[in-house]
């Protein structure tokens, strides 16, 4: 059993992240889980979420938004839309957008064709809010 996993992280624009890492956290389309060395093989979706991950005595997270995350022979796979690593964030930016999407909601009804859009961009800026603040140490 390895001791350490390998994960690839890439995006359609780039690769985010390849390390070896310790422990993996993420938000499956069925809930958050977590992946250690000597995992099973595991397939699922991800969705707009927090991907979390330790190395060594650290802890690094990123935002993500809709993938996939694969474990193979401890080489964990995630392909997604799109990455951010937390201290890449700029919050206030993603604190303006959490409001400017909830302000659109308040205007739609959810049989409104513009609804889920606003939905996930709120869900979005939610999580960007969220995982900014863990690196800003809020």
């Amino acid at each position: 059993m390895a001791e350490k996993l390998k994960i690839e992280l890439v995006t359609p624009y780039k690769k985010v992240l390849s390390e070896e890492v310790d422990e993996i956290t993420a938000s499956g389309a069925l809930g958050e889980f977590g992946i250690l060395p000597g995992h099973a093989p595991f397939l699922s979706s991800l969705k707009i979420g927090e991907l979390s991950y330790k190395k060594d005595s650290s802890t690094f997270h990123l935002a993500v938004n809709w993938g996939y995350f694969e474990v193979a022979e401890d080489k964990v796979t995630v392909l997604v839309e799109t990455a951010e690593r937390a201290d890449e964030i700029d919050l206030e930016r993603a604190k303006i957008a959490m409001g400017l999407a909830e302000e659109e909601l308040k205007k739609l009804t959810p049989e409104d064709k513009n609804f889920r859009t606003y939905e996930a961009a709120l869900e979005r800026a939610l999580i960007r809010v969220q995982v900014a603040a863990k690196a800003a140490g809020k």
